[in-house]
């Protein structure tokens, strides 16, 4: 599952405002302001599965591993995801 951090960190890699996110995912701007929140606001599955889908279209990977997460911006997503998906 991703994290408010890992998506406000993808934001900053991407340059993208929330609005921007928010109409790249077809989400409202309140439910992306919720998710961002570190107030552990609850969202639904469906938002955070747009957030994620959008942010990976535009060549963002998410990390994680037990020593922490974190976000990378490849500049070919098409070829990244190719690599993604080999791995799972």
């Amino acid at each position: 599952m991703i994290t408010s951090r890992q998506v406000r960190a993808a934001r900053a890699l991407l340059g993208w405002t929330q609005e921007t996110l928010a109409d790249k995912a077809l989400v409202a701007l309140t439910a992306l302001k919720r998710f961002e929140s570190e107030n552990g606001l609850q969202v639904r599955e469906d938002t955070r599965d747009r957030v994620r889908a959008a942010l990976e279209a535009s060549g963002i990977i998410f990390l994680a591993s037990e020593r922490g997460e974190g976000v990378m911006l490849v500049h070919n997503p098409d070829v990244a995801r190719k690599r993604v998906r080999r791995r799972t």
